[in-house]
């Protein structure tokens, strides 16, 4: 007698992408995940706050990698007053971002290569003053139909999304 064991389908994981957040040809598999979060601030004219950044010149919402020991609220509270010298608060969850094919695999200079899971968040300006750090070479506000270029391509597929101000958060 022939005993069939009957296991589970297994999910087949799609393929990475061949390229990495700004385009460029992956180099070889992420080591590891990191949760990160990013926000959309807008400022009285409803133009939203975009940095350049300092480690591929490309302009997106200010934000970056949760640390160990706080929420995701904290952490992107935090980000944005570490990368442009403002205080905010969090209003809205705008939708979760994890699919690699959505640009979610970043190369570092330094060569790791990491799939980000992030969190994009709708945040009110609080008080302080826009000023620079280290993370960025350039702060303004942006008319959302007149984005600098080169702009990352999630932050794109985020700022579509805030735009649509979709009752319940998106899942990309």
């Amino acid at each position: 007698m022939n005993q069939q064991t009957s296991e589970p389908h297994a999910i087949q994981r799609p393929p990475l992408p061949p390229y990495d957040s700004v385009g460029r040809p992956l180099s070889g598999p992420p080591a590891f995940i990191r949760p990160g979060a990013c926000a959309a601030v807008f400022n009285a004219h409803g133009d939203i706050l975009l940095q350049q950044r300092s480690d591929n010149g490309f302009w997106g919402m200010p934000g970056g990698a949760i640390d160990p020991g706080e929420s995701v609220t904290h952490g992107v509270i935090r980000e944005v007053w570490e990368e442009t010298g403002l205080h905010v608060r969090v209003v809205r969850l705008v939708g979760v971002y994890s699919d690699p094919h959505n640009y979610m695999i970043t190369q570092y200079p330094d060569g790791n290569i990491v799939h980000s899971v992030s969190l994009c968040f709708v945040c009110d300006y609080v008080s302080g003053t826009l000023q620079l750090s280290e993370e960025s070479t350039e702060l303004g506000y942006f008319p959302v139909h007149a984005l600098p270029e080169p702009m990352m391509p999630s932050h794109r597929l985020r700022l579509q999304d805030v735009l649509a101000q979709q009752g319940e958060a998106f899942i990309r």
